[in-house]
């Protein structure tokens, strides 16, 4: 029986062979797709959300293309390779060819075997080892181990909707919801504890005669402007009443010619188009669709008397396609200059609503006056979650941390200001998490071709480095819990979505005074140089959504909090401060004695590694592609740490990068540099120039008022610096991004 077995088998003709080997790989690619897809076969019809590709946008971004066209978001390398190679092998291409065609080759940074079965030659590597699949695993088990990438762990695949992992995450959204209220009530009650002393200074000083507010630095200042708003609320009754003198007439020196839409006693709404009415500009909304099919929200602020808001249909998404070449480019006035434009990105847990509450010295409208196109621009979920296919509920509708913010989001708000205002670049100013994801993309393993779009890229508060703050014991509790833990604690949705239910039930008054009382208490904030009576308004605009894995990846035990550094390990960190060491010694060392003996701390791994000397930025994070920064660091800001990254510029070890502009404000802490009643004078009036000697287009665009005797900025030639061995050094020496 077993030679007759043999015989039949030898016999078998090879067109049969190959049939089905054939029929083998489209079960095993229609598996994979579906593992990939938006919904199973059973739970749809129509075959338009099945993953029929993965497109890479990175080396380690591979989103997933529909059949319909549409997109899904990131899923794991080793997950996005399988599908590809099946799918060319199902048509007869060989991995090979199919990498070329993807530019995976150079593009992908993963290992291009083809022998052997392609869901293990697909694996990317670390330390020349496979990397262990956890895809597969339960969501409470399938967070890639963290060893194969230390700044930015692979993130988890959830793959479509069934009854497991239907369970699963109602098991996780019930936990967290409980739990992260718990959590967020200890915060609440430990913010109104420690307000107690500060209530009770404040009643003894009434109490004793005495104004409790003398003491603040603007606190005349502050009366001033209560006394402008009471009479423009004046001004705006009568204009009502008698609809006969307009605002502007009145005061035309206050408006400059910006006649108010909007008026009377403030309501403090949730709506960035109020706040810009009421100083005489107006907003419109518009849709950006990423590369993985996030829906995300883009605000452009202009002057009503020259410009025409766009119909619904031109502000809705135009796709997942970025940086298409053509445009918009519409001017009401063909004679006139077109505006430069600029585009503003907020902080961690706030929206860009945060560069509109102050009325005229709000960034936003500061910019807008002063004469440049200004658009705000927000990241994926904030007030509206929105996805192409994926709903509220689906985890991955929540699976991004800063990566995906950085990789996907800003390019896609940068790529849709170009299309509207026709320019080929444009300046970026960022606040806090702004410039965290900017940092990030444009980093040479990231996005660094999106520094081509960009003339200048303005940092205020630049979050790059870890400050003290990362110590308290509420985030140290973060840190010590386990990712499994982490989950079962905050979940694997919205970050305590709770914040947000209160947004629309609290009355917005207390909400603002409540906001402001736990982020102080969080952060260490004070309001010692806002204008109080809008500090109301300044929290309407936060906290906004955002993911738990993004939360994660600042505060959990793997990546920020650990390392204390956006892009550097907590090992590379070490080798430089023990090249500062032996160069000069610590910069803050007091006497010689003391340079010394803290030098000698790290004799011995100098020693050791006295012939490893790195060349000049061997270790940099940017390539030529970068463009211009501008950095503005609060000096008493506990939440970051702006110095350590201007000392790393300093040191030569970014080459390419060109600091146009620094500058340390010694009192200013950390939303200082957006909120301060003196910012205009210390931090706008320098933007707006810094913005304007480094465009790009001058002679094409209308001067900026304050900037008609800027000189445009000359980047300097650095000769000293030998890009090959420069990108060679960085990547024989520094570990996988």
């Amino acid at each position: 029986m077993g030679d007759a077995v043999e015989e039949r088998q030898v016999d078998t003709p090879p067109l049969a062979k190959s049939g089905s080997q054939k029929s083998q790989k489209a079960v095993e690619f229609a598996q994979q797709a579906e593992k990939l897809s938006h919904q199973t076969s059973q739970e749809t019809n129509t075959s338009g959300s099945v993953a029929v590709e993965a497109q890479f946008v990175t080396p380690h971004d591979p989103v997933i293309v529909t059949a319909d066209g549409n997109r899904l978001p990131t899923v794991p390398l080793p997950e996005a390779q399988k599908l590809n190679f099946l799918k060319e092998e199902l048509h007869g291409q060989s991995p090979k060819n199919a990498t070329e065609k993807n530019k995976d080759a150079q593009h992908h940074g993963a290992t291009q075997e083809t022998n052997g079965d392609p869901t293990v030659n697909a694996m990317p590597r670390a330390n020349g080892k496979a990397v262990q699949k956890s895809a597969e695993a339960p969501l409470q088990r399938s967070t890639p181990p963290s060893h194969t990438n230390p700044l930015f762990p692979p993130l988890p695949l959830y793959g479509p909707a069934s009854l497991l992992r239907d369970l699963q995450c109602t098991t996780f959204r019930v936990s967290s919801f409980f739990l992260s209220a718990g959590f967020l009530g200890v915060i609440v009650l430990g913010a109104l504890f420690t307000n107690i002393p500060i209530v009770c200074r404040r009643v003894w000083s009434r109490i004793t005669l005495r104004d409790p507010d003398a003491s603040r630095p603007f606190y005349k200042e502050e009366i001033r402007r209560k006394k402008a708003r009471q009479e423009m609320d004046k001004a705006w009754k009568r204009r009502r009443s008698q609809d006969k003198v307009s605002m502007g007439e009145e005061n035309p020196q206050e408006n400059d010619g910006f006649e108010p839409r909007e008026g009377g006693p403030d309501p403090v709404v949730c709506d960035v188009g109020y706040y810009a009415r009421r100083v005489g500009l107006d907003v419109e909304e518009i849709e950006v669709q990423t590369e993985d099919g996030f829906i995300i929200d883009l605000w452009h602020v202009y002057n009503p008397k020259e410009y025409t808001k766009l119909d619904d249909k031109e502000r809705s998404s135009r796709g997942p396609t970025l940086f298409t070449g053509d445009n918009r480019k519409r001017l009401e006035n063909p004679k006139q200059k077109p505006k430069f434009p600029v585009l503003l990105m907020h902080g961690l847990l706030q929206s860009s609503g945060a560069y509109c509450v102050n009325d005229e010295d709000s960034l936003a409208f500061y910019l807008c006056k002063s004469g440049y196109d200004v658009w705000l621009g927000n990241n994926r979920c904030g007030f509206k979650p929105k996805h192409a296919l994926l709903d509220y509920s689906d985890p991955r509708m929540w699976c991004w941390n800063i990566r995906q913010m950085g990789v996907f989001d800003l390019p896609a708000l940068t790529s849709r200001v170009l299309y509207e205002t026709g320019f080929e670049k444009i300046g970026l100013v960022c606040h806090s998490q702004g410039t965290t994801q900017t940092f990030v993309v444009l980093a040479k393993e990231q996005r660094p071709e999106l520094g081509e779009k960009l003339t200048v890229f303005c940092a205020l508060a630049p979050a790059a480095y870890a400050g003290p703050l990362i110590g308290k014991m509420y985030f140290k509790f973060m840190r010590i819990i386990t990712p499994a833990m982490f989950r079962l604690m905050f979940g694997i949705h919205a970050f305590i979505p709770i914040m947000m239910m209160m947004h629309g039930i609290i009355p917005a008054s207390f909400y603002g005074w409540l906001g402001y009382k736990v982020f102080s208490f969080l952060f260490d904030w004070s309001d010692t140089r806002w204008d109080r009576g809008l500090k109301n308004r300044m929290f309407q605009f936060a906290p906004v959504y955002v993911s738990a894995e993004s939360m994660r990846w600042w505060l959990g035990r793997e990546c920020f909090a650990k390392h204390k550094c956006i892009l550097l390990t907590k090992e590379e960190a070490r080798a430089e401060d023990r090249e500062d060491a032996e160069t000069d010694g610590p910069l803050a060392a007091p006497n010689d004695d003391r340079k010394h003996s803290l030098a000698s701390m790290f004799k011995s791994a100098t020693d050791e590694d006295h012939h490893k000397k790195r060349p000049k930025g061997s270790t940099a994070w940017y390539n030529s592609q970068v463009p211009p920064f501008a950095l503005w660091v609060a000096g008493k800001d506990d939440l970051v740490d702006g110095r350590k990254l201007l000392k790393r510029f300093e040191r030569g070890r970014e080459p390419h990068v060109k600091v146009v502009h620094s500058k340390v404000l010694a009192d200013y802490e950390h939303l200082d540099v957006i909120w301060a009643m003196d910012a205009v004078d210390e931090i706008f009036c320098e933007v707006r120039e810094v913005l304007w000697k480094t465009c790009n287009v001058r002679d094409q665009c209308r001067v900026p008022r304050g900037c008609e005797d800027i000189p445009e900025w000359i980047p300097p030639v650095v000769a000293e610096v030998d890009p090959d061995e420069v990108d060679q050094s960085s990547s024989d020496s520094s570990p996988e991004r």
